[in-house]
Order: C-alpha cells, then sequence, then structure tokens
C-alpha cells in the first residue's frame, strides 16, 4: 500500500490492486475514521482511498456494509460494552476498529479468531497503550 499523507498525526493509506486482508482492514479502518472525524460520505471516502474506481469487495464489506449497519452494529458493541462506557464514548480509530470487526464477525469474512487477531493487531498500532485490552474484552462477547 502506498502512504499518501497523514491526517491528525495517522497514515491515510491508498488502497492498491494484490493488497492482503491485512493491509486492507487497516485502509478500512482509515477510511471508516476519516468517516467519523469529518462525518464524511464513507462512499466517497472510499473511492477516495482506491487507486480505481473497482473497489476490493472485502474493503466494500468492512466500510460500506459496516456503515450501512452501523446502528445495529453499535447497539451491539454497547450491550457489551463496560457499563461505565458507551460506543460513542470511544476515540474515532477505536470506534473504526470496533464497527469493521463487528461487521466482519456478522457476515462472517473470516473465523472469530482472526478478526480479533486483526482489530488487536490495528489496535496496539493505533491505539493508546490499553485500548487493545478493551476492543478484544468486547469482540470476544460478540
Amino acid at each position: 500500500y502506498d502512504k499518501i499523507g497523514k491526517m491528525n498525526g495517522g497514515i491515510i493509506m491508498q488502497a492498491k490492486k494484490g493488497m492482503n486482508r491485512h493491509q486492507l482492514r487497516e485502509v478500512g479502518m482509515t477510511c471508516l475514521y476519516q468517516s467519523f472525524l469529518l462525518n464524511g460520505n464513507i462512499r466517497q471516502i472510499v473511492f477516495e482511498n482506491s487507486e480505481s474506481n473497482e473497489i476490493d469487495p472485502f474493503l466494500y464489506t468492512i466500510t460500506i456494509d459496516a456503515m450501512k449497519y452501523k446502528d445495529i452494529y453499535i447497539q451491539k458493541i454497547n450491550a457489551v460494552i463496560n457499563k461505565d462506557w458507551s460506543f460513542d464514548r470511544l476515540g474515532y480509530v477505536e470506534q473504526a476498529i470496533l464497527l469493521m470487526a463487528c461487521c466482519e464477525l456478522d457476515l462472517e469474512t473470516a473465523q472469530k479468531a482472526i478478526v480479533i487477531d486483526e482489530a488487536i493487531t490495528l489496535a496496539k498500532k493505533y491505539c493508546d497503550d490499553d485500548a487493545y485490552k478493551l476492543i478484544n474484552g468486547v469482540l470476544d462477547r460478540l
């Protein structure tokens, strides 16, 4: 993937043909983050972060489908999150990771252990030191 710029200290990545699922998850997380941060249209953001008008079907699922069912996924996340917290209180990166992973679990794009491991990997790379623990706990209970 290409690193094409920085936004609020984070790296914005562009989807390229032949990317593996981990790389696509990273791009997907970035797109969801941008959508939350800028209150932007997810379709437009995904197209802007893709090298062509042909969006990888997996990237489509973890971004556009995730936002399509966002309200349902947020309800599921809020049902299992620590009672002192809610989805809306989380940072946008954590929200993006949880929403994307919840969508993957719901649509069964990969085994649960793989989805959780990928979410933890993203959280360790992009979130505060202990955020991965919260993400692990929430996804494990979904």
